[in-house]
């Protein structure tokens, strides 16, 4: 049987998947890179240091844990249609 709760199986925000694509990195060494394209070595530096509060921190978190599982596909093929306006 199927556990349909979605608190027990949540869904990918869109939104926050589109912030990834888009949104630049607003300081650092990094700053105005788009967020996909950090490198997973400052990813961990703030995984050990703690991640920026707010909605930066939650997307360099979800960063971080797509890259970590090996999952960048994903971000490349929303580019892809992103940049298509699909």
């Amino acid at each position: 049987m199927t556990n349909l709760d979605p608190a027990e199986n949540p869904q990918p925000d869109p939104q926050l998947l589109l912030g990834l694509i888009r949104m630049q990195m607003p300081f650092g060494k990094y700053k105005g890179r788009l967020l996909y394209q950090l490198p997973v070595s400052y990813l961990e530096w703030f995984s050990r240091k703690g991640f920026p509060e707010g909605k930066l921190g939650k997307l360099l978190e979800t960063l971080y844990e797509i890259k970590l599982n090996g999952l960048e596909s994903i971000l490349l093929e929303l580019k892809q249609m992103d940049n298509g306006k699909v």
